[in-house]
């Protein structure tokens, strides 16, 4: 996937350079994927993938009605899901997950609640692992995102346009990801060797991509950790890349998630950690040394009972550069800037605890103000000049993913393989040398581990 060929406008007396084509887009517009309409049916969220291999259910014909993951299927229409089945590998998903055996000895039977329940468990275990991914929640390391995925294509519902449209395949691509590297995996895919490391690595970043929303939306920032690349995204082109520092292997890894950026902070405050204030003993450095302090930035409160909080103002030397990003989530992560730029001309840029700095940052926040709150240039440019710390608000927040991929097309849209910083390919490798696994969760319930911001160039 390459990036769009954009003229850019220098904007004056500050060396910056906007897309043209985003500056000019002055209305901000609906970033977030469109809802789609889900009426409930009785029992869809209840999968019937209980195990991998055939499982009793109910001969009550009144159950079939009211279970809209059991539809009736003709014995050519469950002919054409052994064929699916069958190829299903062009996918990365395997074709012992899903017993054709047991499928084939239902067809020979002949229609009926024997087929149809069989048929029927197979297609959902297939809408499961197309929609979901099929590497369970225990192996994604630190994978925080919640996929809607499941409530907007709902497995019933799946079933029976399939069964309606009698296009079995046509179906299960409906809720396979839009994205365009989705599809660049598949082909790379394709010329692998089944078996070989490759061909392994490949699947496993397939699956990634579904674990994601099947739509990002129509506006989002995207960022692939071991990349070090963070991109501005429209229509799934690439409008604009930055380099990234991320967080540093251990328990200060970036986390993979999916939020949302309600506004943009210009010349902002750093509020620092108890763990330097009092760890490090920068309160009482701050209290002691008045000319210091002052020199970089920091005023320090005491508190009657001696609790001191030191707050680093907007300045040159602020160690979250001149604007972050607000990002609103339980782990403290957000992009920022930095004063020291230096460290974005190396290789290895996991160098951060956690949050992730981000190369022309100020180019970054400015354009998003444009886009998402309607600032003219000027007005943007006016703000960031003041030196006063600014909240501009999204009119309408914006998707940002924190994604991991060890395969993928990089900026340049060439395929290709990124290091594995944080050693989290051998858990989803893993999986998909085990059975499938069946009534996966899906919310994590990995530890959340604390970052502590400390935005400071200390690696």
């Amino acid at each position: 996937m390459k990036k769009l060929a954009l003229p850019f406008l220098l904007l004056a007396g500050t060396g910056l350079a906007l897309p043209a084509a985003l500056v000019a887009q002055q209305a901000p517009t609906n970033l977030l994927p469109d809802e789609q309409e889900d009426v409930p049916e009785p029992d869809d969220a209840v999968s019937t993938s209980t195990a991998t291999g055939p499982v009793e259910m109910s001969s009550n014909p009144v159950v079939q009605q009211i279970d809209p993951t059991v539809q009736q299927w003709t014995v050519a229409q469950a002919e054409a899901l052994a064929e699916v089945i069958q190829g299903i590998d062009a996918e990365g998903l395997i074709p012992a997950d899903y017993d054709l055996a047991g499928l084939r000895n239902a067809i020979s039977a002949g229609a009926g609640q024997l087929l149809d329940q069989e048929a029927s468990r197979r297609f959902v275990w297939l809408v499961e692992d197309m929609r979901d991914g099929r590497t369970p929640m225990d192996n994604r390391t630190q994978w925080f995102v919640m996929d809607p995925d499941a409530d907007r294509y709902r497995s019933g519902t799946m079933l029976k346009q399939a069964l309606a449209s009698d296009d079995i395949m046509g179906t299960l691509q409906g809720v396979a990801p839009l994205h365009p590297d989705y599809e660049a995996l598949k082909a790379e895919l394709a010329k692998a060797t089944p078996g070989t490391k490759r061909y392994k690595l490949v699947q496993a970043n397939m699956d990634r991509w579904r674990w994601l929303p099947r739509d990002l939306g129509h506006q989002y920032l995207i960022t692939n950790v071991p990349e070090y690349q963070l991109r501005l995204t429209v229509n799934d082109k690439i409008m604009r890349t930055y380099r990234t520092v991320v967080g540093k292997p251990g328990r200060t890894a970036t986390p993979q998630l999916a939020e949302s950026v309600e506004g943009v902070i210009l010349n902002p405050n750093w509020t620092v950690p108890q763990s330097i204030v009092k760890g490090e003993g920068l309160g009482a450095r701050v209290l002691g040394n008045p000319a210091w302090a002052k020199s970089k930035g920091y005023t320090a409160t005491k508190g009657a009972n001696g609790w001191v909080s030191v707050v680093q103002g907007p300045g040159p030397g602020n160690a979250l550069g001149r604007m972050k990003l607000d990002m609103p989530n339980r782990h403290a992560i957000f992009f920022h800037d930095t004063p020291s730029r230096g460290f974005f001309k190396q290789e290895n840029r996991a160098l951060s605890h956690g949050c992730i700095r981000t190369e022309r940052a100020t180019e970054l926040a400015l354009t998003l103000a444009i886009l998402q709150a309607g600032l003219t240039a000027d007005e943007g440019v006016e703000l960031l000049a003041s030196g006063e710390y600014t909240r501009v608000e999204f009119n309408n927040k914006m998707p940002a993913y924190i994604t991991y991929f060890t395969m993928a097309t990089n900026i340049e849209g060439e395929m290709a393989t990124f290091k594995d910083i944080y050693d989290r390919d051998a858990p989803v490798l893993a999986a998909f040398d085990a059975p499938r696994k069946a009534n996966r969760s899906r919310v994590t319930d990995e530890e959340v581990i604390e970052i502590v911001n400390d935005p400071r160039d200390i690696a």
